[in-house]
């Protein structure tokens, strides 16, 4: 049973995070009250949170696009700007279609992409273990399949030329800014996740290159960048021998870059 979010204690806990330097202290002391079960649980929590750990690694679990999921320690946070690749995907997506989760972290792109289109025929990819984990367990309910491995090399071959979406939220900040990132950042997840390389797009590009032979014909690649990398992104899409597309959201502060293969 949780506490009480009307607990004696919230106050404390508010005027703790918010000397800590977090912006939604009160909502943030909210969710850790429910969260917990009992007083010694919460202290811990609050200690955590205060001493940098992002707020979902605390809790367990990320809100998505209206889903809750599981977060452990060490892996990368699904970012609210990735909702907009999101409801690129969806509009792509139809049910009964192969899809291809590259860089998937959490799984969160694949749980809510099954979550709105209805039955998909799911693959997840990551190269970080504790990733891997977290996303077999988000992904169970849709029935995806989750692989360890490097982009596309633990993909069954026999999908090969027959994947309708591949969706890729890949790192994509350059390495000489990582320690520009706020700490709950470059501090507590993996770097993995967050290094493009020199330009931020070492990554993109690995994943845009190959796209053609894995897509089945009239096959989508979408793929979250920043606006500033776009352009040379788009080239790379194009150098590919798929139809670039460019979609930004300035309310989200979100870029994806498409690339069609044609029919």
């Amino acid at each position: 049973m949780s506490l009480t979010s009307c607990s004696p204690a919230l106050p404390s806990i508010v005027a703790r995070l918010r000397a800590a330097g977090c912006v939604f202290a009160e909502d943030e002391a909210r969710l850790l009250v429910s969260a917990a079960a009992t007083p010694a649980e919460l202290d811990a929590m609050v200690d955590r949170r205060v001493a940098g750990l992002p707020l979902e690694h605390v809790l367990g679990w990320a809100d998505f696009c209206g889903l809750r999921l599981s977060v452990e320690p060490g892996v990368f946070v699904p970012r609210p700007r990735t909702a907009f690749l999101l409801g690129e995907a969806v509009a792509l997506a139809r049910p009964g279609m192969v899809v291809a989760d590259l860089c998937c972290g959490s799984g969160a792109i694949g749980a809510a992409l099954a979550a709105a289109v209805g039955p998909i025929t799911l693959h997840a990819v990551d190269v970080d273990p504790a990733a891997v984990a977290c996303a077999r367990r988000n992904l169970a309910a849709a029935g995806g399949r989750v692989h360890h491995g490097d982009l596309y090399a633990p993909l069954p071959g026999d999908l090969r030329g027959r994947i309708d979406l591949i969706v890729a939220s890949p790192p994509y900040v350059p390495t000489d800014a990582i320690g520009l990132l706020p700490p709950e950042a470059r501090d507590h997840e993996p770097k993995v996740a967050l290094d493009g390389g020199a330009d931020g797009l070492d990554v993109v590009r690995r994943v845009v290159a190959e796209a053609a032979r894995w897509l089945a014909p009239g096959g989508h690649l979408l793929v979250e960048t920043s606006r500033g990398q776009a352009g040379e992104a788009a080239e790379a899409v194009a150098r590919a021998g798929l139809t670039p597309r460019l979609t930004v959201s300035d309310e989200l502060d979100a870029t994806a870059i498409s690339g069609a293969l044609p029919g």
